[in-house]
């Protein structure tokens, strides 16, 4: 399989408002943004076809994305995605543009690996985030971040600082102080299944010889 090209043709939008929004979507394309660094902020229509395409895979929040618009490449991240309540579209983006010499601050997706082993002995791993927020240049972006967690045992948890971030990566987390290191995973006990009684009730007890000779005699 292929690895995705995360590249996309955009076109400057001039017709704004919601209902311009309503028709570009019907049209087959996505509104959007770009902001960010030194240049203002320009709005934006992408194919929707290619954007869908391109959300079913991981990558496409985490990477460096090229925007070729009116002819020249920009640099971006995305930012944040609109979808429609309950139908499978994409209804606007925001991206950030990326300059090489600044840092950027995003989110990357955690993949926990061994989890496997821990199910076999008898554990549960339990996830308690999937992302972390990470700071880094560009060329530094790592696309997710991965935590082995093949060797703990029941009770066992891994906190962020138990971690190590990739070369030129901080958790940007740590850096507000003690208190902020969330636990990431943790590992517990499977829960005890719950016993149905099925036994038959206990018929009850015959009446008395003597007792029902008086309700007849009623």
């Amino acid at each position: 399989m292929s690895q995705p090209v995360y590249e996309f043709k955009a076109e400057i939008r001039n017709d704004l408002g919601k209902g311009a929004s309503r028709r570009l979507r019907r049209e087959g394309l996505v509104p959007a943004i770009l902001y960010g660094g030194s240049e203002d902020a320009v709005s934006l229509t992408l194919n929707h076809d290619k954007i869908i395409n391109a959300a079913d895979h991981e990558g496409f929040y985490s990477h460096i994305l090229t925007l070729h618009i009116g002819g020249k490449k920009h640099q971006a991240i995305l930012k944040d995605v609109q979808r429609h309540p309950f139908k499978p579209k994409i209804t606007h983006l925001d991206f950030q543009r990326v300059s090489a010499k600044e840092e950027l601050h995003t989110n990357l997706p955690i993949h926990f690996i061994g989890e496997d082993i821990v199910k076999k002995a008898g554990g549960v791993v339990v996830h308690q985030m999937n992302d972390i927020e990470i700071a880094c240049l560009p060329k530094d972006l790592p696309e997710y971040i991965e935590i082995d967690v093949s060797g703990l045992e029941i009770g066992d948890n891994i906190h962020l600082s138990d971690i190590t971030a990739p070369k030129g990566v901080t958790f940007v987390e740590l850096t507000r102080g003690e208190e902020h290191n969330p636990v990431l995973v943790t590992v517990s006990k499977p829960k005890a299944e719950k016993v149905e009684d099925d036994a038959p009730e206990a018929p009850e007890a015959p009446e008395a010889a003597g007792d029902q000779e008086d309700e007849d005699k009623e």
